[in-house]
């Protein structure tokens, strides 16, 4: 008698196959999207920055400040949503997962006692999930594609800390999609740490004087330099835009029904 042949799906040969790259994108939409639901995720604010930049510093030890700061904002910011009477209006800390700055907003959000999101990549270097996030919501992707709609599908707020080439990427498809106004929540704010630091980075008043960018399009970000100030600009504008976007959203469900 011949062996059953596995299911489609109990084959990891075919799983793993290129014929099989929709039904592993589509895994990597409805199974996120399940674990959120089930654990009453409605609202994110995003940190981007290094994984290199470590508690206490090491090898870049004049970055290890920004460590403090993503991981004192963090705290302030889960300690707020945490007072919240209505639960509409709460979020949730969510990061790349990883060590460097994305440790340190875990950190700060799980030192506040709140649920705190962690959307890890595999790669073959200085990625892995760092010991702060939540467990129920501890994810691991494989396409960069999937886990930037996840960074932004609840986003409400995007907090961008030094770092290299994937925190320079996450950051300008951010500030694209705000540009461009492809995201539903166009008022959506951008707050880069340490305004020095990023305009040694990335010239924009050069894109402007090329007639490269708009003037206008310098105010798509906005600077701050210690957890206080950053705190209390998302304090200011959170809750109201909140507010906004659920608006719309039943605006669009109403529209979508008739």
């Amino acid at each position: 008698m011949n062996v059953k042949s596995p299911k489609a799906y109990n084959n990891d040969t075919f799983m793993n196959s290129r014929n099989a790259r929709t039904v592993r994108i589509l895994c990597e939409y409805l199974e996120p999207e399940k674990r959120l639901q089930e654990n009453g995720i409605i609202n994110t604010i995003v940190f981007f920055g290094s994984a290199r930049i470590s508690h206490g510093g090491t090898a870049a030890s004049h970055m290890h400040k920004y460590y403090d700061i993503a991981e004192e904002l963090a705290f302030r910011l889960a300690s707020w949503s945490k007072s919240m009477e209505k639960p509409e209006y709460t979020f949730n800390i969510c990061t790349g997962g990883g060590p460097g700055i994305m440790e340190a907003a875990n950190r700060g959000a799980s030192r506040a006692g709140e649920k705190t999101i962690g959307y890890n990549i595999s790669l073959p270097f200085e990625q892995y999930p760092n010991q702060y996030i939540s467990p129920e919501l501890n994810f691991e992707f494989h396409y960069f594609f999937m886990r930037k709609l996840w960074f932004l599908y609840h986003a409400k707020a995007i907090v961008v800390f030094p770092g290299g080439f994937g925190t320079l990427d996450e950051f300008f498809e951010v500030l694209t999609l705000k540009q461009t106004k492809k995201l539903e929540k166009s008022d959506m704010p951008i707050l880069l740490c340490d305004e020095e630091f990023w305009k040694d980075v990335i010239n924009f008043n050069k894109l402007v004087s090329c007639g490269l960018i708009s003037p206008e399009d310098i105010s798509l970000i906005k600077y701050f330099t210690t957890a206080e100030e950053g705190f209390l600009y998302l304090k200011s504008i959170l809750v109201p835009m909140i507010r906004e976007v659920q608006q719309i959203v039943r605006e669009n469900d109403a529209a979508s029904r008739t």
